[in-house]
């Protein structure tokens, strides 16, 4: 199979989207029997069915494929929340429950969870794009459960950052076998009250009444 070559910015046409979900899946199923020693370059691209060179085209490195895998994943997600929401009354609450649907996802393969994870890790500037991609996915599943009227504010962006610090470096933690399923909820429901606090006030005229 010939290589080819096409300019980052282009518009994939249907027959290379196909190519490059066949090298997502195949990236995703050998990290799960594996982990992150287990996706080797070479063996993608057989799985796939697509040649070395062409893999390299659409991801320059492991890394690159391995975090392409992880927003993946998360797309999967943000399309299931989509279709089943989080029903908690409060943001905070919706948010909390939101992040651990997906902690549980990773948890049910944790060798693919580990393999991105790492990747995400050991991404340096090259790999930038694609660990920002992941970024403002996670960002949007969270502004998403959080239900905002209008566009968020400064602080509650603020909120949010701290919230996916948290839910990575929790995932991290448990990933290492240093926290358990419940420290992990703890933490993400302790971060995510965050949010409730940066909610602007119904009446601004009253809080600063109060104040004074």
């Amino acid at each position: 199979m010939a290589t080819e070559s096409r300019p980052a910015s282009a518009p994939l046409t249907e027959r290379q989207e196909a190519r490059r979900r066949r090298i997502l899946h195949a990236s995703a199923r050998l990290a799960g029997r594996g982990g992150f020693d287990a996706v080797q370059m070479r063996e993608v691209a057989e799985t796939s069915q697509v040649a070395l060179g062409t893999l390299y085209r659409y991801f320059p490195s492991k890394i690159h494929l391995l975090v392409a895998t992880m927003q993946d994943q998360l797309q999967q997600l943000h399309e299931t929340l989509r279709k089943r929401p989080p029903s908690a009354p409060e943001p905070s609450e919706r948010v909390a429950e939101t992040l651990m649907r997906a902690f549980r996802a990773l948890q049910r393969e944790p060798d693919l969870a580990d393999a991105m994870v790492r990747a995400v890790i050991f991404a340096d500037r090259s790999v930038g794009e694609e660990v920002a991609a992941v970024s403002r996915l996670t960002t949007a599943i969270i502004l998403d459960a959080m239900r905002l009227p209008g566009p968020p504010t400064a602080e509650q962006l603020s909120a949010v950052r701290v919230v996916e610090h948290t839910w990575h470096s929790a995932l991290v933690t448990w990933l290492s076998g240093r926290a358990s399923i419940t420290q992990v909820r703890a933490d993400i429901a302790t971060a995510c009250r965050l949010i409730d606090l940066t909610a602007p006030t119904a009446d601004p005229g009253r809080e600063r009444q109060h104040v004074k």
